[in-house]
């Protein structure tokens, strides 16, 4: 197995919030993808937050790609300079005001290598604290929910929560308590 080798890369887009390219790529086996195109993020994080007494923060918010809104994990952008950890410990204050807890890195995915260049960090913050309101960027409007285990299993289960990069890190989380 070889990479494959890039002959040519042009920008599309260069936005904030997205960013294309398309690259002409050779194959080991020579053939040339005139086309192949990428999306650039910067790496992504999540949190599963559990108070002391066991229950799951969550967030409530508005998706417009799919226009529904959804129940979801504390996430968002690892801005520059910052570690996944420093990212995701800071989105988990502005989203919902909690914070503390013993926190570990739970896993690393990618939502789609095949044309996307980032991480997603996903961590698991055990004993985490209401210590402030909420730190809304300007274009936020989310919703604090508290979940029990079997609340949030069962929203699993019936497919009320969507987000795979939200669902994965979950059902590996419930799948270790298993072990």
């Amino acid at each position: 197995m070889e990479k494959w080798k890039t002959l040519e890369s042009k920008y599309i887009i260069r936005r904030p919030w997205l960013t294309a390219r398309v690259d002409k790529v050779q194959l080991p086996n020579g053939v040339i993808n005139p086309e192949h195109y990428v999306l650039e993020y910067p790496d992504w994080v999540n949190v599963i937050a559990i108070t002391a007494d066991g229950k799951y923060v969550l967030i409530r918010q508005y998706r417009h790609g799919l226009d529904k809104i959804e129940v979801e994990l504390c996430a968002g952008v690892s801005e520059a300079g910052e570690n996944p950890e420093e990212a995701a410990r800071r989105e988990l204050l502005e989203e919902t005001g909690y914070a503390g807890g013993k926190w570990s890195l739970t896993m690393k995915i990618c939502q789609n290598p095949s044309i996307c260049n980032n991480y997603t960090y996903c961590f698991v913050a055990r004993g985490v604290e209401r210590v402030s309101a909420q730190h809304l960027d300007e274009s936020e409007d989310i919703e604090v929910l508290l979940f029990s285990e079997e609340e949030l299993l069962a929203m699993m289960r019936s497919g009320d929560m969507t987000q795979a990069l939200m669902l994965a890190p979950l059902w590996k989380h419930f799948s270790d308590k298993c072990v």
